[in-house]
């Protein structure tokens, strides 16, 4: 079956990965026709906005995206590329699955936690203004429709998945009203799903409990904030984001991306690990009906990493990306 899928380069080393999945792809058999779009930095320079209506025309039409990481400017220039995008196309769901990577050493074995974060609102959402010059409002929004979509796909993810413990993460003994509607939301969500268990973790003491036993922990539930933090704590506990999938997900658009940044001090150089966007591009195959080509590509990713032999410079190696690419095509043909 031929697929039509938009394709989101980015910018540092977004173009350099993107294209090592491509490859990657093609060498397995997978009939994808690119729909290439731009966004961030590039897109500013060449059409003067971030997310040019092209680009999410794209994705509204093709209703499935893989996207490499956009710079985000700290303390200055443009709003986050990647808000913007959740919030143009209403991807509520981050979706991240953190798990043990066969030959990628790590602090912890046997993590395998499911992250689910609400996507459009909470401080995250960015809602902030200078009320005089010294003093700036940041404007925390947590409503009970977005808590309740955001808590039902964590419900329904866990029971078709065979999940059996959700995890609400929150601070409602300080923000009493506004993570107390969230805890709020999902406990009324939870009655509907009685074959999952469902707990609560204060935030702080979830990330205590995290870097202590991770295995004692299953699908997490956050808001925006919190998701976006924690998720990268997780990626710690197996070898780093750049060994991590992602995925923003709504009723029916998805987005699959790197979760990692665009390391512009490696750009151009060859020397970037495409694994974190070959993950997320494995979720994009098994979204769109392609999980044995998916399956396929695993196996070899887990074939190279196991021998070792072959790594990027992140991984303790000196491999090149394309190297690295090279390697597992050749065991794509074992």
């Amino acid at each position: 079956m031929a697929h039509t899928v938009t394709l989101i380069p980015g910018d540092g080393i977004g173009p350099e990965v993107t294209a090592a999945v491509v490859r990657i792809f093609a060498a397995a058999g997978l009939a994808i026709e690119w729909d290439r779009q731009e966004a961030g930095v590039i897109a500013f320079k060449r059409f003067g906005q971030t997310l040019p209506p092209e680009l999410l025309d794209s994705i509204k039409r093709n209703k499935v995206a893989l996207k490499g990481p956009v710079t985000t400017p700290i303390g200055e220039g443009f709003t986050s590329v990647n808000v913007g995008l959740r919030k143009a196309l209403d991807l509520f769901s981050n979706l991240r699955p953190v798990k043990n990577l066969a030959g990628v050493g790590s602090r912890f074995q046997g993590v395998d936690l499911i992250i689910v974060r609400e996507n459009t609102e909470d401080l995250y959402a960015g809602l902030e203004h200078e009320i005089v010059p010294g003093i700036v409002e940041s404007i925390k929004i947590i409503t009970e429709r977005a808590s309740t979509r955001i808590a039902r796909f964590a419900f329904e993810y866990a029971r078709k998945h065979g999940r059996k413990r959700v995890t609400a993460i929150h601070k409602a003994n300080i923000m009493k009203l506004s993570d107390g509607l969230f805890l709020e939301s999902c406990r009324n969500v939870s009655h509907q799903f009685i074959d999952v268990t469902y707990d609560e973790r204060i935030v702080d003491a979830a990330c205590m409990h995290l870097v202590m036993h991770p295995e004692r922990l299953d699908v997490l539930l956050l808001p925006n904030l919190y998701g976006d933090i924690v998720s990268d704590l997780c990626a710690g506990l197996v070898g780093g984001l750049g060994v991590v999938p992602g995925a923003n997900l709504g009723t029916e658009i998805a987005v699959f991306e790197a979760v990692h940044g665009s390391a512009p001090d490696i750009a151009d150089q060859n020397l970037a690990n495409p694994t974190a966007l070959l993950l997320s591009g494995l979720m994009m195959l098994e979204h769109i009906g392609e999980e044995a080509r998916a399956t396929r590509i695993r196996a070899a990713l887990t074939r190279v990493l196991e021998a070792g032999a072959i790594r990027t410079r992140d991984l303790g190696g000196t491999a090149t990306t394309t190297e690295f690419t090279d390697a597992l095509i050749r065991e794509l043909g074992n």
